[in-house]
């Protein structure tokens, strides 16, 4: 009986060729009109050229030097930091949490977890934890996840100040377009007063997901920007489609799009198989889960993530520490359960979006993390007097992503940090 009924499920050729139908016809506005928008920056092979011209690491460090002088002398001071091997090494942490038994000890490099950290907002905080870091003898995140408005850091210059840096530290990073959903998009609603709004839809409406594409090409292009945060189901289908066409984006799902079950991955990686280039490869290089999900949940869809091909392409990025207020609630840490799946496995990333929560509880709670900050203006965070505090915040994320190192070393389980012993290339 069950194999009967799965038999069912078999998708024939012919429902295929419905979808290529309509991919190819070429009075297909959804189609024709993304094309459009792409054929603004050129061909697809334009398009990248100028995306790794943009994005080599000599021409953002001159970039940087012309606007912001002071950042420029900071990346100068981080390169000589990284050439003389100031940072400590993977090999020399774990000596330090284990001492000797270290060299005895078998790591599983197979299953090895992202140190990751969110958010970036601006590029001074990374020089500071980058200074703690040396002056503790402890890790860097290995991924920088950031939701700084786009324009505005463009402007000040922490945007190619930032790229360069995580390209010197050796790490990864991901960029939050400003067609997220707050920008307005939705005419009907504000802020605060109208959150249960947002329940019917982020905020990607109508044109607004081709404005999605027209925005990340700009960065794209213009800053190397590859990595970039998706929150609607249409832009993930644009992002395939600009893929398959033969543009070199990525992009990561996000928290908000609320991914919490096994069969709600599966259609997003169907979607990913789809639309995959002859030699298998797909612009989704990032799954982040929502906060319900548990263990098996993860277990289930690596299972056909791995059957898909795309089990060294899709990292799951789930959070082991969240905001101290506003999104969750308290105290919230995975840490024990991402050690319970970092055995078996693979590519996963430790997202950390605030500090331990036992940290966070000893402070006076209007000092504590919150999600809110990420959507606050920089000038408004000087005038209020909050910088100081943010940064702390900030360092409060860099020392939980440490403990989360620690436990999963004592566990004799791998970790991936910034590879700063490493020139980038």
């Amino acid at each position: 009986m069950f194999e009967e009924l799965r038999s069912r499920l078999e998708i024939g050729t012919h429902q295929l060729a419905a979808i290529n139908s309509i991919l190819l016809n070429p009075d297909s506005k959804v189609v024709s009109d993304l094309i459009e928008v792409v054929s603004r920056y050129g061909t697809p092979e334009e398009i990248n050229a100028k995306a790794e011209e943009a994005g080599k690491l000599e021409n953002l460090l001159a970039k940087v030097k012309q606007d912001t002088p002071n950042y420029y002398q900071d990346l100068l001071w981080l390169i000589e930091q990284r050439d003389k091997n100031a940072f400590i090494s993977v090999e020399e942490y774990r000596k330090k949490v284990l001492g000797e038994k270290a060299d005895k000890m078998h790591f599983k490099d197979e299953y090895a977890v992202t140190l990751e950290i969110s958010s970036l907002q601006y590029f001074p905080w990374l020089i500071e934890i980058a200074k703690d870091a040396i002056a503790s003898q402890t890790l860097m995140p290995g991924r920088y996840i950031r939701v700084r408005n786009m324009k505005e850091q463009e402007i000040d210059g922490d945007l190619p100040a930032v790229i360069a840096a995580v390209k010197i530290l050796g790490a990864s990073w991901v960029e939050t377009m400003d067609t997220k959903g707050t920008d307005g998009s939705n005419i009907h609603l504000g802020g605060p007063d109208t959150i249960t709004g947002y329940f019917g839809g982020v905020g990607q409406p109508n044109d607004h997901a081709l404005k999605w594409v027209d925005e990340f090409l700009y960065y794209y292009t213009n800053y190397g920007v590859r990595q970039v945060l998706n929150i609607n189901p249409g832009t993930v289908l644009l992002g395939y489609m600009m893929h398959k066409l033969g543009i070199n984006n990525e992009f990561k799902i996000s928290v908000y799009m609320g991914n919490d079950n096994p069969y709600a991955a599966f259609w997003t990686l169907i979607g990913a198989k789809l639309f995959a280039r002859e030699d298998g490869t797909s612009p989704l290089i990032g799954f982040n889960w929502s906060n319900s999900v548990n263990n098996q949940t993860m277990e289930i869809t690596a299972q056909f993530r791995k059957d898909l091909g795309f089990e060294d392409v899709v990292r799951y990025e789930h959070h082991i520490t969240e905001t101290y207020r506003h999104i969750v609630i308290q105290p919230y840490n995975r840490r024990n359960e991402l050690v319970e799946l970092a055995d078996h496995i693979a590519n996963i990333s430790a997202k950390h979006e605030g500090g331990d929560p036992e940290i966070e509880a000893e402070k006076p709670i209007e000092t504590t993390t919150s999600i809110l900050d990420y959507f606050r203006d920089k000038q408004e965070v000087i005038d209020s007097g909050d910088w100081d505090r943010l940064l702390e915040n900030f360092k409060d994320k860099q020392n939980a992503i440490n403990e989360t190192a620690r436990v999963l070393t004592e566990n004799g389980l791998s970790f991936v940090a910034a590879s700063v012993h490493k020139s980038y290339n």
